[in-house]
């Protein structure tokens, strides 16, 4: 990794540069139409043929397959996604293209036609892959080596997303399940044009991040794309790979949100309250709520406890969020124990589950982010970025496969075998963590606040 030797002031707005807000709200809008589509699709799928708001009347099997599916390739095509931005175009003009796509595909799944909902799948899927890698990876570019803030700055960021899927669940959620499933679909679209139009608007904040290296005024960028790794590189790159293993366990658990958990919302909870019934797609809300109100409490005692030197390196931080996203599952053994005794299941076991979930996720997904940025070789940021989206892609796919197994092996076993896996696996894993940390060669030490506000930001800082 190589630092920009140029020097360009920046303006801050609470102690980070504006910049992380331009992409705060893009990112933002593009997850309220990505959420807001994944919050009704399972259930526009297995909606029946033959009442006011039809679905496809599939099963639920058929349902998740495809969700999995659909999931899994969203992020796998950040791959490609990736690669674009470092060969071609760099990440900030990927992020125009994928936006562009996502609008058009959004758009099309408002026509209530097949072929328009399979066609406006595929343009979802290539304009999360073209965007998403690329707008995490300008984040990091915000910041030098060695700034505290980036971690923060990542979890503000991160917060941006969960807005945007908060309202997302609540606001199509209701409007595609109440009035229509391809109304709420339009909706989704409606806000992805509303984070195009923010994203152009801001330019002026974002001019020396996310640019094509190979255009870079900077020699040492240029060469960097030319040059062979090195074996601090090397290693780096491996324990990203092996962090990546932490990734596709932890997806591969928690998108049960929108798969087995969201039918099993809509299924077997009772969710009456004060003589109203919530609907099923609200609970994915919860997820949202959650990260909003305790994203930057979990990322300040993260900084305050490196600040002490005690252990918090993000490997550690990730194998911990595993270990307490795993331990929420046992909450939905409980539900289904109480579903299997009574004939139905409290809403407060989804409320836990989804809570820890949530503590385990601002562990592990911000922290993950901010990790790439700090490890991954110059010339391979957003594709390194794109790998990462891809596990999660990966994890989507264990998901949907984890939601098809419930239909035989029922949903006892799989939330109680999830739990007990992650579990496991996350301390088999902080065995090796001292092992794990010294093959990155110090690339999270002296770390600390930067005070000088006006010091350069790196054209595609890795």
């Amino acid at each position: 990794m190589s630092n920009s030797s140029s020097s360009i002031p920046m303006k801050t707005f609470m102690g980070h540069p504006v910049g992380l807000f331009v992409l705060f709200f893009t990112e933002m809008w593009e997850r309220f139409s990505y959420y807001g589509m994944r919050a009704i699709l399972t259930l526009y799928l297995v909606e029946k043929t033959d009442v006011i708001n039809p679905g496809l009347g599939w099963t639920d099997g058929e349902a998740l397959a495809l969700y999995g599916w659909y999931t899994m390739m969203v992020y796998v095509m950040s791959i490609p996604g990736g690669i674009i931005a470092d060969k071609f175009i760099g990440q900030k003009k990927s992020v125009y293209v994928g936006g562009v796509l996502l609008l058009i595909g959004h758009s099309i799944l408002a026509v209530e036609t097949t072929w328009a909902f399979y066609s406006g799948l595929v343009f979802i899927v290539l304009g999360v892959g073209m965007l998403k890698p690329n707008i995490s990876t300008m984040v990091g570019g915000l910041y030098k080596r060695g700034d505290i803030r980036r971690d923060k700055g990542f979890t503000i960021f991160y917060i941006g997303i969960n807005i945007g899927a908060f309202l997302a669940s609540i606001i199509v959620g209701y409007v595609g399940e109440v009035h229509g499933w391809h109304y709420g679909f339009g909706l989704a679209g409606f806000g992805m044009a509303l984070g195009l139009l923010q994203y152009a608007l801001g330019q002026k904040h974002l001019k020396h991040v996310g640019n094509y290296l190979g255009a870079s005024g900077s020699d040492e960028e240029k060469a960097a794309l030319k040059k062979p790794l090195t074996k601090i590189e090397k290693d780096r790159v491996g324990v990203l790979f092996i962090s990546f293993i932490i990734v596709i366990l932890f997806w591969g658990a928690f998108e049960q949100a929108g798969g087995l958990m969201n039918i099993y919302t809509k299924t077997k909870t009772d969710r009456m309250l004060l003589g109203m019934e919530i609907p099923a797609t609200w609970f994915q809300s919860l997820n949202a709520a959650f990260i909003v109100i305790f994203g930057t409490i979990i990322a300040g005692f993260w900084a305050k406890r490196k600040m002490k030197g005690k252990e918090a390196s993000s490997l550690f931080k990730m194998i911990l969020g595993l270990i307490i996203m795993g331990f929420g599952f046992f909450f939905m053994t409980a539900a289904v124990a109480q579903f299997n005794s009574t004939g139905s299941s409290a809403m407060y076991w989804l409320v836990l589950a989804y809570l820890f979930h949530t503590i385990g996720e601002l562990c592990l997904s911000p922290v993950a982010l901010s990790f790439i940025t700090k490890l991954a070789p110059l010339k391979y940021a957003s594709i390194m970025m794109g790998v990462y989206f891809a596990m999660t892609g990966l994890g989507s796919k264990l998901a949907g496969l984890l939601g098809e197994w419930s239909e035989s092996l029922g949903e006892y076993t799989i939330f109680t075998g999830i739990a007990i896996i992650t579990i496991v696996i996350g301390l088999l894993v902080m065995l090796l963590l001292k092992k794990l940390k010294s093959l990155t060669h110090g690339a999270e030490e002296n770390e600390g606040a930067i005070h000088d506000e006006t010091e350069g930001v790196e054209v595609a800082d890795a």
